[in-house]
């Protein structure tokens, strides 16, 4: 298959991956942000003449998504379809590889080549470009239970076992297609965790204990890697990068700047990596401080439309606190409360050491709720009292005894 190039004859490929549709942020609903962002992604294939768009995994959220989440998914495909690009996808951990890839043969027909199987990773699909073919071969998310013995490694028991048997197949195939014709260039899409890569909080592990990572030499003689699984933009070679989520999934990466990267192919393979920053569809923003100073004072305006992880500081625990944040910023998600002296790093026993039991009790109810009104202090009172007149009533009978 022919793909429309630039006037510069350079095939551009457009990174990205980790759409996650059909995700929640703390409860909140992000259909609407993952289509807004989509639609970014296709004006960028338009904008800047992209020819074939690669999603290395994690399309979506869960293994059975919502209804609503594959109509905005395939929105996202028929948007950047119609831009003008020929999309080229993989199942990741997230994603149900059986359902993904339902239909999969149709769908090529139309544009979108879905890669889900193990027997699809040795045969890449095949476009090209005034310099000749470029073959896009894809590794989706491969669990090494499940894969080893499609692979013929009945043996393996890591991601990094896994991943050379696959890439075995790759360089098998790539390796006679380069032998027929030497202009053939190559892509790789690969959903994993490759050593040098830094996770963030969004991520779900896909195993336990460090047998998930691969080696970045995995890779070695294929023209560009697309990776998908970590959700922050990042260069582990100059030839293997990881685009990133299009959108932030946890408070910590509020730092992130989302982006796609848009890669040139020339007649010797690899030739540029430009980062297109998406937009932000919202902002992500922590604010610190008592109730009373988060709904008040002007230096937190700027949260006022960010998804908002608020810490208050109060001495009590403000009641209805939420509620009450909300009406200044209607998009909070997160809310903890944390009394200042909470820091001390001073030790229990130190803590308590010469102090009375009611000064004890009445401290501890402050720790954990708030300061003990007078009647609690009198039930308290009343409390200790009683157990000091058991425990004295223990030892006369011991001694009568």
């Amino acid at each position: 298959m022919s793909v429309g190039c630039s006037t510069v004859g350079f095939m551009k490929i457009l990174h990205t991956s980790d759409w996650h549709i059909g995700r929640t942020f703390h409860g909140v609903d992000l259909l609407a942000d993952q289509a807004s962002v989509l639609g970014s992604i296709a004006d960028s294939v338009r904008q800047h003449g992209v020819d074939v768009v690669v999603v290395p995994g994690d399309i979506y959220d869960r293994s059975i998504p919502r209804s609503d989440a594959v109509t905005v998914c395939n929105r996202g495909f028929e948007a950047i379809r119609a831009a003008g690009a020929v999309i080229v996808a993989t199942s990741g951990n997230h994603d149900s590889a059986v359902r993904l890839g339902a239909g999969a043969s149709f769908a090529a027909a139309g544009g979108l080549h879905l890669i889900t199987r193990v027997g699809q990773i040795g045969t890449p699909v095949m476009l090209s470009d005034q310099f000749g073919p470029v073959a896009f071969y894809g590794i989706p998310y491969l669990e090494p239970e499940i894969t080893r013995v499609e692979l013929d490694v009945p043996r393996a028991r890591t991601h990094s076992d896994i991943l050379g048997a696959a890439m075995s197949r790759v360089r098998r195939d790539l390796a006679e297609r380069t032998a027929a014709d030497p202009s053939t260039r190559s892509v790789l899409l690969a959903h994993a965790f490759v050593v040098g890569g830094e996770a963030s909080e969004s991520e779900r592990s896909i195993s336990v204990g460090g047998v998930e990572t691969v080696a970045v030499g995995e890779f070695d003689g294929v023209d560009y890697v697309a990776l998908g699984h970590l959700h922050s933009p990042q260069m582990l070679s100059e030839s293997v990068r990881y685009s990133g989520s299009p959108l932030p999934y946890s408070f910590g990466e509020r730092s992130h700047r989302k982006a796609a990267l848009l890669i040139e192919l020339d007649a010797a393979g690899l030739s540029s990596v430009q980062r297109l920053d998406l937009p932000v569809i919202r902002g992500l923003s922590q604010v610190v401080g008592t109730l009373d100073e988060l709904l008040t004072e002007s230096k937190y305006a700027d949260s006022e439309q960010c998804y908002v992880s608020a810490l208050l500081t109060d001495p009590v625990r403000p009641v209805d606190a939420m509620r009450q944040l909300q009406a200044r910023f209607p998009f909070a998600v997160h809310l903890e409360w944390q009394r200042p002296e909470g820091q001390s790093d001073l030790k229990y026993r130190d803590a308590v050491r010469g102090r009375t039991d009611m000064e004890i009790a009445r401290g501890f109810v402050s720790a954990v709720r708030s300061d003990p009104s007078e009647h609690e202090v009198s039930l308290m009172t009343e409390a200790l009292s009683a157990a000091a007149r058991a425990e004295e009533s223990t030892v006369e009978l011991g001694e009568t005894a």
